[in-house]
């Protein structure tokens, strides 16, 4: 069964969190890495990329009406530091009802801060780039590793997965190649929701955010299939209401 990888509440541990992300993946140094938490006042939390300083991109179910959110992001000795947001947009297509429905929906938003972050911005990947069946990308997540417990995110994490299915303009699904998702492996959990997909290749690109998963199998869960929604039919607004919101993407 997918579901988002939003959490639904919240019990986070940011002094000593275990681990984040199902299956054992690689632990990332926070500082200066554009990939950021995204809070709410309702005790969820996402994962986001800063694209621009003052901007960061993630998934339209991450930052729904009805709650007020935060960025957490981490100095190089790991101490939280929360920013403000000024202005949240969503892809005015966004239909949260496909999404729980399990169709493709634009499931991408844009988060516009006070102030900037101390990061490298991520670049977009190129709208003419297509997944194949078989080809590999990373992903980079603060969620679970532990579905259901709380304590295990807040580490950033990262996941190098491959493309299965019949991968188009509207969804990717990536699985682990060790597992091919018929037993629990690596993947995106509760939490890795907004998390970018990069490109393997130099420099890295943002192709996608993450917007759901399942476990082995399709059954509920995390270590199965993570759902990616990509950028290429999107990218044009993204970079319009950037520019927009005051905010400019590199090219």
């Amino acid at each position: 069964m997918r579901r988002p990888a939003l959490a639904l509440t919240l019990s986070l541990s940011l002094s000593a969190p275990a681990t984040a992300m199902v299956g054992g993946a690689s632990v990332l140094g926070s500082s200066a890495q554009p990939v950021v938490m995204i809070v709410s006042d309702r005790g969820s939390f996402c994962t986001g990329t800063a694209i621009a300083r003052d901007l960061v991109l993630t998934a339209a179910h991450c930052v729904l009406p009805g709650a007020n959110y935060k960025l957490l992001e981490f100095d190089a000795e790991r101490k939280p530091i929360l920013r403000d947001v000024a202005r949240i947009a969503r892809h005015p297509q966004f239909q949260l009802k496909t999404l729980l429905a399990h169709r493709a929906t634009a499931d991408v938003a844009l988060i516009k801060l006070e102030r900037p972050l101390s990061v490298s911005p991520a670049r977009l990947a190129d709208p003419g780039l297509r997944a194949a069946v078989g080809d590999r990308f990373t992903i980079r997540g603060y969620g679970l590793a532990v579905r259901g417990d709380g304590k295990t995110g807040g580490t950033l994490r990262t996941a190098t997965l491959i493309t299965t299915g019949q991968p188009g303009n509207l969804q990717i699904r990536l699985l682990d190649p060790a597992t091919r998702g018929e037993r629990p492996g690596l993947g995106a959990c509760t939490g890795d929701s907004g998390a970018p997909a990069f490109t393997t290749g130099a420099p890295p690109s943002v192709i996608g955010v993450v917007s759901w998963s399942t476990g082995p199998g399709g059954s509920a869960g995390c270590g199965g299939l993570t759902g990616v929604t990509p950028l290429s039919l999107y990218k044009g607004w993204i970079v319009d209401e950037a520019r927009r919101l005051g905010s400019v993407v590199a090219p």
